[in-house]
């Protein structure tokens, strides 16, 4: 069986910085909260027992933190009991000389800069991402190893440990003394901000769970030992001492905080350089300190965690939108109850393809996991926990929409209509400028565009009737729209979503274009069979063929 630590109790404390706040508490009645927090603790409950009984993480840390501390804010919003130990399942037969405190995980800087206020002889530390373990000497013989269970008993990985180089099995000095570290698995140069935890602690984890630790396996394994209970009162001392027995590796990675803006640079360069193991944070520790056989398996007023920002957010889907663009294509975009994600609140994310949301199946009231793609754009990783409730969508039907549908704004087309006009006026179209999406938008409510050209006969009094719409922006706009009439038709002939026609000779007239058949715009070079057949059903679509009359009428080149 295995047992390690997966999250200590201190997150109902951690919480409130991240998802709950009174007036954030979800407007559900009593029956249905009762079933989602019934939903959620039962996956919780199930990815605790594969952890500590299995070894293997079925969910990222930092999504199942998240959905611990959702966990612990809907209960408090509807006066539920706390949830049982996360722990109680890791416990071993194996009691601790010392118990394993845990610790206070905080997020945000003005936390840590309030907990350093009036504390002295503070030192600062990488909070090493693997499997917490007891290590028990006599007369200087490695004797004991003890996983971290529930923090006062665990499990017998002296066997194991007694495998692992980085262990020391014989200390520099005859000494009977107890350290509690960090195994972790040993990666080459991991950059924290770069890489993330690339599932360090479960590997770890995994290994230790083994009945059998293979020489190669062992090798992999590294020691970071951050406390020696019993040890010297002075950590300077403390880490000195360390590093002659034997435990070199602690006091490098061991420095003195004097302020706030300390503990800001180490927690920066931990997270940006590269290191030898996978980190989520720093921890902050004070020499003054209860002796050791006063402490308790809770977080301790004398260490905290100050955790690097989430690689991932849990995050819950509002509502799904389906936004479908001008040549038909659909994608789903989903409104979410806005989360903060490397500091940038995040309020929605595409689902990138209607296959990929019915794959999904994604409804109001799930909970998803975000990252960022290129450290800016936010990215549907995959969904975390379905609502216990299924709502019922009103989505399109693919077969609806091509590249020859929605010409008007009927209803239903709506989306793909304010697509056209977008494109029209872009870069890729006319290149108007002072008209964007938002501009269409004003004008489709008042109800005076029904086709794609509609604009083109709008006069300076129908422009000021227009609500948001001022003297001098009517006017701007008004310039815009007459300067489209001197556009080149090659220009009109993109704006009205001509599809690419690669290296073809184009002739300058709509008539010109419209008489090629299939067969001879397959004759032009780079138009292969496919894209003859689009090019041949663009000019012969009546609704296009309808705005080339409306444009030969209103005198525009070429038409």
């Amino acid at each position: 069986m295995l047992a390690t630590l997966r999250l200590f109790l201190a997150v109902v404390l951690a919480f409130t910085h991240l998802t709950a706040r009174a007036d954030a508490c979800p407007d559900w009645p009593a029956a249905k909260a009762q079933r989602e927090i019934a939903t959620l603790q039962k996956h919780i409950d199930h990815w605790d027992d594969v952890y500590h009984h299995q070894g293997r993480s079925l969910i990222a840390d930092e999504l199942y933190d998240q959905s611990r501390w959702r966990l612990s804010a809907w209960r408090q919003c509807f006066q539920l009991p706390a949830p049982a130990d996360p722990l109680r399942s890791a416990a071993g037969p194996l009691a601790h000389p010392i118990v394993h405190t845990g610790l206070e995980k905080l997020h945000h800087a003005a936390d840590i800069d309030a907990w350093l206020r009036g504390r002295e002889a503070v030192w600062a530390q990488p909070k090493v991402d693997g499997v917490a373990v007891t290590l028990i000497y006599r007369a200087g013989v490695l004797q004991q190893a003890i996983s971290r269970g529930d923090g006062v008993h665990g499990q017998d990985w002296t066997a194991s440990a007694q495998k692992i180089d980085a262990i020391p099995q014989r200390l520099t000095q005859p000494l009977d003394l107890q350290v509690q570290g960090e195994l972790y698995w040993r990666l080459h140069e991991h950059v924290q901000a770069r890489s993330g935890s690339v599932n360090a602690r479960a590997t770890i984890a995994g290994l230790m769970g083994r009945k059998v630790l293979s020489a190669e396996q062992a090798q992999g394994i590294g020691l970071f030992v951050w406390d020696w209970p019993q040890g010297p009162s002075d950590w300077r001392e403390r880490t000195a001492t360390l590093a002659t027995l034997g435990f070199a590796a602690t006091a490098p990675y061991s420095q003195a905080i004097d302020s706030f803006a300390d503990a800001q640079r180490w927690r920066e360069h931990w997270y940006r350089t590269p290191l030898p193991f996978a980190s989520d944070g720093i921890v902050l520790r004070q020499n003054q300190r209860p002796p050791a056989a006063r402490w308790q398996a809770r977080a301790p007023y004398w260490a905290v965690a100050w955790k690097y920002p989430f690689a991932q957010a849990l995050a819950e889907v509002r509502r799904v939108n389906f936004k479908i663009g001008r040549t038909g294509r659909i994608t789903p975009v989903l409104e979410l109850i806005p989360v903060m994600l490397d500091d940038r609140q995040i309020k929605r994310v595409s689902v990138s393809s209607f296959k990929r949301w019915q794959e999904l199946d994604i409804r109001p009231g799930d909970q998803v996991a975000l990252s960022l793609a290129g450290l800016t754009i936010p990215r549907l990783d995959g969904v975390v926990l379905r609502s216990a409730e299924r709502q019922d969508l009103l989505t399109p039907d693919p077969d609806d929409f091509h590249s020859l549908s929605c010409w008007q704004p009927t209803p239903g087309c709506e989306s793909q209509f304010l697509a056209r006009l977008t494109w029209l006026s872009g870069k890729q179209g006319l290149h108007l400028p002072h008209v964007g999406r938002g501009t269409w938008e004003k004008l489709l409510e008042t109800g005076r565009l029904n086709s794609l050209v509609d604009w083109l006969t709008l006069d300076p009094a129908e422009l000021a009737n227009i609500a948001g719409l001022g003297p001098r922006s009517s006017a701007r706009l008004l310039h815009s729209f007459h300067s489209a009439r001197q556009r080149p038709f090659a220009q009109w002939l993109k704006a009205l979503g001509l599809p690419p026609t690669g290296q073809a000779r184009l002739a300058d007239s709509w008539l010109a274009l419209a008489q090629r058949n299939t067969e001879q715009w397959q004759a032009e070079p780079g138009i292969g069979p496919g894209r003859a057949a689009q090019l041949s059903a663009f000019f012969r679509d009546p609704q296009v063929l309808a705005l080339s009359e409306t444009l030969r009428a209103a005198g525009i080149d070429g038409f």
